[in-house]
């Protein structure tokens, strides 16, 4: 990109931002002049109109700012099929597939696809609920997955739970912790610190402020319950609505559903190593990545890695047992045999539909690590949650 180009596109990311501060500020306002970073993630990523994902922009794909496994292909669609099709064998009757927080709806179309071709007998024994918060992703969703028109629900999170609890059901979510608000902190000087968001006069802008993390709250208790190692000026982040948002779904699920969390993430000794000095947090615009959360707010993706060993904690203390944690690689190979997907064809046509699935099937394997930095998670409800 030519330096032109880029100043054009920090200026409209700066313009996009600019309805969001003055309601950023005026939230500051009312909390004494500084916003928990959670709270401030809160407004840039969910606010109506003006969050990045309230927004009626594209954001998935070339032409939005990230990619996802779903956007490379159906391959991802067909695995999480492939799993929901061995959920529904061991089950007599109606059973309920959910996605939560289905973005664009590609991949509920995937899988709906593949489920009515690949296994219609249980797929005419489901019905699809979308829990969706953005009324935006809902029309998206809705005109990607129309062919399923007659088993597909839209639910908001307050009506999902206000049904349950919800028997043989089979929830899953792609990149949907990552993306769920966090509080941040920091070891300085012998203490721990929240990072949070306040203004700077001087300079015009936001502007990071430190203060004291209380004893007793809820900070206090994930540090001490995570065991954060006490390294001088190592930021971590506490993903406390994603711990919330599984307490939630677990009581919300009779024993025996299920819950599939598909995301990018790591277990706590490596979310918490030395090289990670400065927490995993990043913002996504134009497939670039930045660690500038506090500039133009609402105009990019915020999001950090997925902290499996929280949720995995979390969930058996709500009634989730733990049953496998593995790589979106093995959940491909297992459940969506993509290795038996590749073909042979004529090398002289990269753009052949066989060597087309065949780009997708290592770039999901191998391409920018995605087989490995990507994980999914199962866990089960027991008669005890």
């Amino acid at each position: 990109m030519t330096n032109s180009s880029q100043k054009e596109e920090n200026a409209s990311a700066a313009a996009a931002g600019e309805p969001l501060l003055g309601i950023i500020r005026q939230a500051m306002a009312e909390q004494g002049g500084i916003l928990s970073f959670r709270d401030y993630m809160q407004l840039c990523l969910y606010h109506e109109p003006f969050g990045y994902y309230m927004r009626e922009e594209e954001k998935i794909g070339r032409r939005g700012d990230f990619y996802t496994a779903a956007s490379v292909g159906s391959l991802l669609g067909e695995a999480v099929g492939g799993y929901a099709a061995a959920f529904a064998k061991g089950r007599e009757g109606a059973w309920t597939l959910a996605e939560w927080g289905g973005g664009s709806g590609r991949l509920a179309g995937q899988v709906l696809d593949w489920l009515r071709e690949s296994c219609p007998g249980a797929y005419g024994r489901m019905t699809f609920v979308s829990v969706e918060v953005s009324p935006y992703h809902r029309r998206l969703q809705a005109e990607a997955s129309g062919a399923h028109a007659d088993r597909i629900r839209f639910l908001g999170e307050d009506e999902w739970l206000a049904e349950g609890p919800w028997p043989n059901t089979l929830v899953y979510s792609n990149e949907l912790p990552d993306a769920m608000p966090v509080y941040r902190v920091v070891y300085r000087s012998g203490e721990w610190q929240e990072i949070a968001v306040g203004w700077d006069e001087a300079a015009g802008r936001l502007a990071e402020v430190l203060r004291p993390v209380t004893g007793g709250g809820e900070l206090a208790s994930f540090i001490e319950r995570e065991a954060l190692p006490r390294r001088e000026g190592q930021r971590f982040e506490v993903p406390l609505d994603a711990l919330a948002w599984l307490r939630r779904v677990s009581g919300s699920l009779a024993p025996g559903s299920a819950l599939v969390t598909i995301d990018y993430g790591c277990e706590r000794e490596e979310l918490y190593a030395a090289h990670r000095m400065h927490g995993t947090l990043l913002c996504y615009h134009g497939h670039r990545a930045s660690d500038t959360p506090l500039e133009a707010p609402g105009s990019r993706d915020i999001t950090s890695h997925a902290a499996f060993s929280s949720l995995i904690g979390e969930g058996q203390e709500s009634g989730l047992a733990f049953e496998e944690l593995m790589t979106q690689k093995a959940f491909l190979i297992r459940y969506g045999r993509v290795l038996e997907k590749l073909q042979d064809h004529d090398a002289r046509d990269p753009f052949s539909p066989a060597a087309r699935r065949n780009r997708a099937i290592r770039q999901l394997l191998i391409g920018d690590s995605m087989g490995e930095l990507f994980k999914v998670l199962i866990q089960i409800k027991g008669g005890g949650g």
